[in-house]
């Protein structure tokens, strides 16, 4: 047998509504690992963010890769290796800067356990900071200020605000950074070249994989490249419609278990095609 890759979004897919892993998808994904499948999270979360998901699944012990900041980051969780690592140039923090103060959002970026923000922080800023157990510092001078690697900014704040920002952004910097919304109320900022489609591919080849051999699920607007990019591409119930007509297969929600029968039509069933209801 041939070993598949199972490559999942965390929030809206691999957990609930509660940010949790239900008892039956942690059954399923035990039972994929010991079929020797190999798990891999891609998340906009920072690597701390991600830690208390891998330590549930015991990537550390078992095997597995993360992929950190829309794949910015490629860590093995065994080794502790990083595979692959690409910056946001510091260039771009004072347009970066200036479109987020122009349209009332609050911009952050990451360094070890802190969210660094440049503005005030709003509700949408908090939810992230407290999801990935973080703490946020706010700076005087956020140009000046980060000084450190940065492997993405994020843009928080009203729907509508941050529509305007990426139409902004993608007419003056699409073409140099990777710009792209996960959630209607946050706009990802990275280095060209990064997101989860493309570093689902770097890993894949990496690990010496065909398409065919791979499985990706997520619900987010930046699920959709490695959903196009996958073998099979599911979206979850509660995704958003555009990420439902870019995939293969829709599953059911991430409160009602949507991997169970993903992993086990696609991962555990060996030499017969199914698909995901």
């Amino acid at each position: 047998m041939k070993p598949k890759m199972l490559v999942l979004d965390i929030d809206g897919t691999l957990t609930n509504t509660q940010k949790e892993i239900t008892p039956a998808t942690l059954q399923a994904l035990r039972k994929l690992q010991e079929a020797g499948h190999i798990i891999v999270l891609a998340s906009g979360r920072p690597p701390a963010g991600i830690r208390q998901v891998t330590e549930v699944l015991h990537l550390e012990e078992t095997g597995g890769y993360v992929l950190a900041f829309n794949g910015a980051r490629i860590l093995d969780c065994q080794t502790q290796e990083l595979l692959f690592h690409k910056e946001l140039p510091h260039r771009y923090l004072p347009a970066l800067y200036a479109a987020a103060v122009r349209h009332h959002l609050t911009i952050f970026t990451y360094q070890d356990e802190y969210a660094i923000a440049g503005t005030d922080a709003n509700d949408y800023a908090r939810f992230e900071v407290r999801i990935n157990q973080m703490k946020m510092k706010r700076v005087n001078d956020f140009v000046h200020d980060v000084t450190f690697p940065i492997d993405k900014c994020l843009m928080s704040g009203e729907p509508e605000n941050v529509g305007l920002c990426e139409e902004e952004l993608l007419q003056t910097l699409g073409g140099e950074l990777g710009i792209y919304k996960s959630e209607d109320f946050f706009l990802e900022i990275t280095a060209q070249g990064v997101d989860k489609g493309t570093s689902v591919e770097r890993l894949a080849d990496m690990l010496h994989l065909k398409r065919e051999q791979i499985v990706c699920c997520g619900d987010g607007y930046n699920d959709i490249s490695m959903i196009q990019y996958a073998g099979v591409g599911v979206a979850m119930e509660n995704a958003k419609e555009v990420v439902k007509q870019a995939a293969d297969v829709v599953t059911a929600s991430n409160d009602k278990d949507g991997l169970v029968p993903v992993i086990e039509r696609l991962f555990l069933k060996d030499g017969e095609e199914h698909e995901a209801e």
